[in-house]
């Protein structure tokens, strides 16, 4: 069938042998990557590592909103559009790993660039958890980065309310960094980085990201996975590590399974079951649970084709597919790294 200037009608499928795909960056730039039509999660990341020439490339992966607005981590083994549709192929590069050691990063565009990005990122829209005079202090530094030293034509905190730092900036709060970025008088913005992140990294929360949860009571609360699983209750955190976790199943419903074995002599085991709004959300935590404690706690990963195994509950054949940490930190100080020019 033609149209009538004789051009030939396409489905917007195939419209082009590639996808444009665009990315926001860490800096808040928006980036265009053009990828096959079939290409994977894969060859996205790729393209999108290359360009920043970037070498500890695992701490970081591309993030998507699914049609029920959940936050999602693209899958590097599976097609970009068996994940997205074609006209969603809008994603955020972002940390996914949030390393407890800043300094175990070998590079200074990853730890005093990227990493530092992230964290003003988190610290603006609230991610970061932490009290009051902790985001003053935090966002002092900033500043300092941004603007060097405090000076005598910084006669009021206006000169901040120029910078946005924090959600909820009062003319009161911006009293308070000034007086912080007062006493970084000397700090370089490199100084300056480093003492955000050295600051971020003792927060509690740091890396964390809530996720909405209720127990079998409907006892709401709510459960995130960074090196471990947690159960996050006001004016506490309930921590369950890692390494005493036996199992975590993904169940057919809303639910995830967390079996863990105790640190007593008696060695018993406690089973809890987590149900979240919808079996979207439930898999999604589940995956990250996986994603976390192979990162953090294993040695390496084996790299083994997609299947249904009996590790797996209900047959999943998701596994992680980048390196682990150890491996990562290996690679790096065995790699002999070039520093990579940036400008704050």
């Amino acid at each position: 069938m033609s149209s009538n200037s004789g051009t030939p009608v396409t489905s917007p499928i195939h419209a082009g042998r590639s996808l444009n795909c665009k990315v926001l960056m860490l800096d808040d730039t928006v980036q265009n990557f053009p990828i096959p039509l079939k290409g994977r999660g894969i060859d996205l990341f790729n393209a999108v590592i290359k360009k920043l020439q970037l070498i500890e490339c695992d701490y970081f992966d591309l993030q998507y909103n699914n049609p029920e607005l959940i936050p999602c981590w693209l899958d590097h083994e599976k097609p970009i559009l068996k994940q997205v549709t074609r006209n969603q192929l809008f994603f955020k590069f972002l940390l996914k790993f949030y390393t407890p050691d800043p300094g175990l990063l070998e590079e200074e565009f990853t730890r005093l660039y990227l990493l530092a990005l992230q964290i003003k990122r988190d610290l603006l829209s609230g991610d970061l958890y932490c009290q009051e005079h902790t985001a003053v202090l935090l966002a002092s530094y900033i500043v300092q980065a941004e603007l060097g030293n405090y000076c005598d034509e910084y006669a009021s905190q206006s000169y901040i309310s120029q910078l946005h730092l924090l959600p909820n900036q009062t003319p009161e709060i911006e009293l308070q960094i000034m007086e912080h970025h007062k006493e970084h008088m000397g700090q370089s913005p490199a100084e300056a980085d480093f003492n955000l992140l050295d600051t971020a990294r003792k927060v509690e929360l740091y890396g964390i990201q809530l996720h909405s949860a209720q127990v079998r009571d409907f006892f709401s609360l709510n459960i995130f996975a960074n090196d471990g699983v947690a159960i996050f209750i006001p004016l506490s955190i309930a921590k369950t590590a890692m390494y005493v976790v036996k199992t975590i199943c993904f169940l057919s419903n809303v639910a995830i399974e967390i079996a863990c074995w105790g640190l007593g002599a008696e060695g018993y085991k406690d089973v809890v079951e987590f149900y979240f709004p919808s079996r979207n959300w439930s898999k999604n935590f589940w995956k990250k649970c996986i994603e976390h404690h192979t990162f953090f706690r294993c040695h390496t990963v084996h790299k083994v084709p997609r299947s249904k195994t009996k590790v797996i509950s209900h047959g999943s054949s998701f596994r992680y597919s980048g390196r682990t940490q150890k491996e990562l930190v290996d690679f790096a100080r065995e790699k002999s790294i070039k520093p990579v020019p940036f400008e704050r």
